[in-house]
């Protein structure tokens, strides 16, 4: 699916009011002038894509303390002063249902190696690689990194978006 394509009249496949993910996650970004810390994932869901680091929520933490834990194992660094930018709800075909609270920050410590799980990759803004990335990125991660704040719904089939929708300028509290 190209950014252009638009699916504003086609009803969604999904009853999103009923919607319930099997998988409640995070995404950090961290934001340095005009690069951003990806990294090349090495196990799991979206093995060999490139992405940021972020993972599942354990029980009893909360959204932001799981993005900041999943950073520091994947990549050795600690956010700071993260906010929330955007939240994410994915209906797949064949992977588990997921929504993922997107977090960003544009300052950090310690320095960013190499994991079990990850290889870190400092990238232009300019030059992020959306063709070895999950296809939904491209629709919102340039506007993100900018400030813009979102809620986007993906309906994936395999590794292709059937249908989505943005919202912008969302408020997120705390």
């Amino acid at each position: 699916m190209s950014m252009g394509e638009d699916f504003s009249s086609v009803p969604s496949p999904i009853d999103w009011g009923r919607w319930r993910p099997e998988i409640r996650a995070t995404l950090m970004f961290i934001r340095d002038g005009h690069e951003v810390l990806l990294m090349r994932k090495l196990r799991g869901i979206g093995a060999g894509k490139i992405n940021a680091p972020g993972g599942k929520i354990e029980p009893g933490e909360t959204p932001l303390e799981g993005a900041i834990r999943e950073t520091q194992e994947e990549l050795l660094v600690t956010p700071l002063k993260p906010r929330k930018m955007g939240e994410l709800f994915f209906a797949m075909s064949d992977l588990p249902d997921i929504f993922v609270h997107v977090f960003m920050a544009e300052a950090f410590s310690g320095k960013a190696g190499e994991t079990e799980e990850a290889i870190p990759r400092w990238t232009k803004i300019s030059d992020i690689p959306y063709d070895m990335m999950w296809e939904d990125d491209e629709h919102w991660l340039p506007r993100m990194l900018e400030g813009e704040t979102f809620r986007g719904h993906f309906y994936f089939e395999s590794e292709r978006i059937c249908w989505m929708k943005m919202d912008w300028g969302v408020g997120f509290n705390g």
